[in-house]
């Protein structure tokens, strides 16, 4: 029988998709600051120096890190990039991928370049992400992605945004199944609107405002809203399962 997971971050291994800045990037130095050491992963050579930051200020602390570049899209570099980290670090206990991308367009306009776009890495990315870590994390790990909470909600213009996070909430009941026997949980997080640089390119001053109303608080979400829930998942919230939490503060439930 497989053991209960011990609940401290010092010492494991996390990759963490799309970590060089926003919430990737605080995740990554939460992790750190509690001595995991973390795979920083970033996409595109005008993310690299802000990946370097956040491996050095992991570094200045009781953590240790490296950044790796890769296209999270192409499967091989899928498996090169989960490959590395084992062979750096000697294992993986922690796959936390935040990588994603949002477009607000009315259905009817949205081309097919658009739609093979937003899939292949909203869907194909995560798909791929949670494979190649299952396939080599420890017994005990957890493996979490990132979706949006408008998937529980009833509103236009994001039809291909949400529909491409939906399966990853099929994939995460799936593999949490199939991974029973070794204490391997797998969830997703699905947060609010957040007010992040990822977020204003795609609304309007009328958008904007909508989403903050729809919270409790009249604002949008912080990524330090978001963080402690993926350490809580990661540590004493090791028993949830298959399951997409919303942490939005009222934006939308189900």
């Amino acid at each position: 029988m497989v053991s209960t997971p011990d609940k401290t971050l010092r010492g494991k291994v996390a990759f963490v998709g799309g970590a060089s800045r926003n919430l990737g990037g605080l995740i990554s130095t939460t992790l750190g600051a509690e001595g995991a050491r973390v795979a920083v992963h970033y996409n595109s050579d005008s993310s690299r120096a802000q990946a370097e930051e956040v491996v050095a200020r992991i570094d200045a602390g009781p953590g240790e890190a490296f950044a790796i570049q890769a296209d999270l899209t192409r499967v091989t570099e899928v498996e090169r990039v989960f490959d590395e980290v084992v062979n750096r670090f000697g294992k993986l206990d922690y796959s936390i991928n935040t990588a994603g991308m949002v477009l607000r367009k009315p259905l009817t306009e949205i081309t097919e370049e658009e739609y093979d776009r937003m899939f292949a890495v909203n869907s194909k990315a995560a798909f791929f992400v949670m494979r190649e870590a299952a396939r080599r994390m420890a017994d005990g790990g957890k493996i979490i992605t990132i979706v949006t909470s408008l998937l529980a909600a009833y509103t236009g213009l994001y039809s291909l945004y949400a529909g491409s996070k939906a399966p990853v909430e099929h994939f995460a009941r799936a593999l949490s199944k199939e991974l029973f026997g070794r204490n391997i949980s797998v969830n997703n997080i699905a947060p609010g609107p957040m007010d992040t640089p990822f977020f204003y390119p795609a609304e309007d001053d009328d958008s904007i405002a909508f989403h903050k109303s729809s919270a409790m608080s009249g604002d949008l979400t912080k990524i330090e809203d978001i963080v402690p829930w993926v350490r809580h998942l990661l540590t004493d919230g090791w028993w949830a399962n298959g399951q997409t939490l919303f942490l939005n503060g009222g934006y939308a439930t189900r």
